[in-house]
């Protein structure tokens, strides 16, 4: 680091010479490379946005303007040029530094982005803010990563752009979001990446009608024709932004140039960058798919791709099993294919696969529309994303009772990722939908018949929710019981679902050994909450432990309590070891388990203090 060690301020990195920038930002690729083969997280992006984010800094300064990155994974090199350099070895671990931009570690961070497509409408409110209390600061949206393929990205622009409030919205387009990015906006991109004249044009008009203005009049048509003949139709010119580009997104000296004029407009401005997803590292770019998101590797040799053995695959096969035997099946995703599982199933049934980009929104009544119409349509979608679907799973599944399955990925802890991506809500906000059902397999075997209950048996709105990563050492299958007792006991009830049903019966086992006989009831299906088996264990014991990988509001466990006040049954003690709030930082999941309760050690702890506390 012979250049980035004497940046220490936002000056320092202003003062630097211009010939010094390249080898800047050779050596921030070097350190992206080394510090994420580490520790893993989002490597392709962050490679592909070095030189943009350099120019950023060079323009702007991140401690009094407002610079805004969707998706936020795209942000660690504007952590390493805010003063974050020194933690970079422990990005996404525990208690270090988040993998998206998080205010509580920094001022020039100034909104936790962990959720694509909102960044136009903070800049928009940030921008307006301005205006109203007279700041004097500038506000930049560097939206890209496929963004831009969500509708909220979209209303937040139609309202930029007809506001003349002064803000830059710079397109990282990259022509990716996890998968290739797809749909007309993928495609409108495309159209405009062809003619890269025309900024050069654009310029020297600009500056022509600054000399003579009252030329403007005469030789707008003329101008308008010219810019037709160069680039086809322009959405954004249409929404009322001061179009830039498209631009190099790898020649810093330019990005300058082109954030300097796109600042002086003192407009709504739209400046387009075109960059290489992996720039910088012949094997992300060679597959920027894979390096999206990795985890540890060596860089010398690069990620090894591993047959995948976890919930997500297990699903894929199920989906690819249930599509072969019933045509109305249909799975869709959004961004997420490869996340999902769904691979192999986009392979075998092409018609019945569609990826919608980022528009959970757009899937969920899409999904809805086909079930209306006699199809099955599976939407696999990661729990944190489908909070987005809130009012369809609500106005256009619910109400209307529809026969839409949702495949709830990456539900409970998800690890490095944190706050903005731990699946904690789902079961609060699916049990508020009208109709649902919803299951929560513990093992390959249960995903496997659960899905297909689902899919052939339930008439209603359905959902499962499954964790991130492989099943434990429970692998049995109690997919046709609304709950299971897998261990039997008179001391005290210890109620689980998922894939804590692993740590529940660990703690068990360990609590045998010390004379404690723990009623482990394994709850299969969480809504509607079986309740005579439940009942039947609290009357036993006297005692609750609820155990789960969720927010407390709407939790087995709250509904427990209640299920129980209800029928005049009194407990001695209860324990609910849940995700509080849901508000939960990133860091390796057993780790998480561990801090939060949620491991065997941590069960156990909880069982001794009921059994100690006097009735």
């Amino acid at each position: 680091m012979n250049i980035l060690e004497k940046i220490k301020t936002n000056e320092d990195l202003r003062a630097l010479p211009a010939k010094d920038v390249p080898a800047l930002c050779s050596e921030i690729r070097s350190i992206l490379v080394d510090g994420v083969s580490r520790t893993g997280g989002h490597l392709a992006a962050n490679l592909g946005a070095v030189e943009l984010t350099v120019a950023i800094h060079r323009v702007y300064d991140p401690f009094r303007d407002r610079i805004l990155f969707d998706v936020g994974h795209q942000a660690y090199v504007h952590k390493i040029l805010t003063g974050r350099m020194d933690r970079f070895d422990k990005l996404r671990c525990l208690d270090g530094l988040a993998g998206f931009p998080k205010p509580e570690e920094s001022e020039a961070d100034p909104f936790a982005a962990g959720h694509a497509s909102d960044a136009v409408s903070l800049a928009m409110g940030m921008a307006r803010a301005r205006t109203l209390t007279g700041g004097d600061y500038d506000v930049v949206a560097v939206v890209g990563d496929g963004a831009m393929t969500g509708g909220m990205c979209f209303e937040g622009l139609s309202d930029a752009g007809g506001s003349d409030e002064p803000l830059v919205v710079i397109l990282n387009d990259n022509g990716m979001s996890i998968n290739e990015s797809v749909g007309g906006v993928s495609s409108m991109l495309r159209r405009a990446r062809m003619k890269p004249g025309y900024i050069r044009f654009k310029q020297a008009y600009r500056k022509a009608m600054k000399r003579l203005p009252w030329l403007y009049l005469a030789t707008h048509r003329i101008k308008e024709k010219i810019k037709n003949h160069l680039l086809p139709p322009n959405v954004f010119d249409d929404l009322g932004f001061y179009y830039i580009g498209p631009v190099d997104g790898h020649d810093e000296a330019r990005l300058e140039k082109a954030l300097l004029w796109a600042r002086e407009l003192r407009e709504p401005v739209l400046l387009h960058v075109v960059t290489v997803k992996g720039k910088g590292y012949a094997p992300a770019e060679e597959l920027p798919q894979l390096y999206h998101g990795v985890d540890v590797f060596d860089p010398s040799v690069g990620v090894v791709p591993k047959a995948a053995d976890d919930f997500s695959a297990c699903f894929g096969r199920t989906a690819v099993r249930l599509a072969e035997r019933d045509g109305r099946v249909c799975a869709v995703t959004a961004a997420m294919e490869s996340g999902t599982g769904l691979e192999t199933f986009a392979a075998r049934f092409p018609d019945r696969f569609f990826e919608l980009g980022i528009v959970e929104e757009h899937a969920s009544a899409m999904c809805a529309g086909m079930a209306k119409q006699g199809m099955k349509p599976i939407f696999a979608v990661y729990s944190t994303f489908l909070q987005r679907s809130y009012d369809m799973l609500l106005e256009n599944v619910g109400l209307m009772g529809l026969h839409v399955v949702f495949a709830v990925d990456r539900a409970g802890l998800v690890g490095k990722d944190g706050a903005t991506h731990h699946g904690t809500f789902d079961v609060a906000f699916l049990s508020s939908v009208p109709g649902m059902t919803i299951y929560a397999p513990a093992s390959y075997a249960e995903l496997d018949s659960m899905l297909e209950i689902a899919l052939e048996e339930e008439t209603g709105p359905t959902a499962l929710r499954y964790p991130r990563g492989g099943e434990g050492a429970y692998r049995e299958d109690h997919s046709r019981e609304a709950a299971t007792r897998l261990r039997e006991g008179g001391d005290i009830t210890i109620v689980c679902h998922g894939i804590l049903t692993n740590a529940a019966l660990a703690a068990a086992d360990i609590l045998s050994h010390e004379g404690v006989a723990a009623d482990v009831v394994k709850i299969n299906r969480i809504l509607p909450l079986p309740e005579e088996l439940l009942l039947a264990s609290l009357r036993k014991t006297g005692r609750l432990l609820a155990v789960e990988d969720v927010c407390r509001e709407g939790s087995v466990g709250s509904h427990a309590l209640a299920l129980a006040a209800e029928n005049g049954v009194a407990l001695s003690g209860v324990r609910r070891l849940d995700l509080g709030d849901g508000v939960v930082s990133h860091g390796d999941v057993a780790a998480l388990q561990h801090r939060l309760g949620l491991d065997a050690e941590g069960i156990c702890r909880a069982a001794r203090e009921l059994l100690h506390e006097k009735a």
